[in-house]
């Protein structure tokens, strides 16, 4: 189960067809679009900071497609690498830290609306979101594809631009303390989700191997013996 429709994710990715299809033409290098997406998602992170949510959550939504478009244009124009799949993941944590961070110190610095429990809300938000990138990375360490969960990273960019872009603060802050509550529980539930794969198939694993090794172990007792002969006045 996701919370972003399937759908979607295909309707949005035609969307930005024709514009992958134009950077792949002039040659752009995808971890040039990493880069610029990364820096604009920091941007973004700011302006939710200094309290206007609204403005910050258009332009993440806006520049959002960078998130998707840097994969794309290196898949299509052959130039995937492992040092760009290392910088992709390692720009996304700090990008992830800036929004989350950024709505954090709003609601640690707003006088209208600063909140003690909506800022640990945000801050264990951004351990979960951490943490969901981490146990993933971890598990395909072990050799386990741990792309499992309810929310993966184009939802928590839905979650994080596009309530804000259309609600902001209306309803006196309301709305984004209910998105923000929603992405920290799903966050969470995630992580647990990805445990709970990874020691699944780890155990398994480890039956298996523990049952190889005993059938491959040699069996001394198991062997036929030829029949003890009767010994007298038995």
């Amino acid at each position: 189960m996701k919370l972003l429709p399937a759908w979607i994710t295909k309707g949005y990715l035609r969307l930005i067809d024709p514009v992958a299809n134009w950077l792949v033409k002039a040659g752009v290098h995808p971890n040039t679009i990493t880069v610029i997406g990364t820096f604009c998602t920091l941007v973004g992170g700011i302006i939710y900071a200094t309290g206007h949510i609204k403005t910050g959550g258009w332009f993440l939504g806006l520049t959002a497609l960078f998130d998707v478009l840097d994969g794309t244009v290196a898949r299509r124009s052959n130039t995937s690498s492992q040092f760009g799949a290392f910088l992709d993941s390692t720009l996304d944590r700090l990008a992830d830290g800036f929004v989350l961070g950024g709505l954090a110190i709003f609601y640690a610095t707003s006088r209208l609306h600063g909140s003690v429990p909506l800022l640990i809300i945000a801050l264990l938000g951004l351990i979960g979101a951490f943490l969901t990138s981490y146990t993933r990375a971890r598990a395909e360490s072990l050799g386990l594809d741990a792309k499992v969960g309810l929310l993966q990273r184009p939802e928590r960019v839905v979650l994080l631009s596009a309530p804000q872009a259309f609600f902001g603060l209306v309803f006196n802050g309301w709305v984004l303390a209910i998105i923000i509550f929603i992405l920290t529980l799903t966050a969470w539930i995630t992580v647990f989700q990805r445990v709970a794969y990874v020691y699944t198939a780890t155990t398994r694993a480890d039956e298996a191997e523990a049952r190889a090794e005993d059938e491959a172990r040699p069996r001394f007792w198991a062997r036929q013996r030829s029949p003890r002969p009767l010994l007298k006045g038995e």
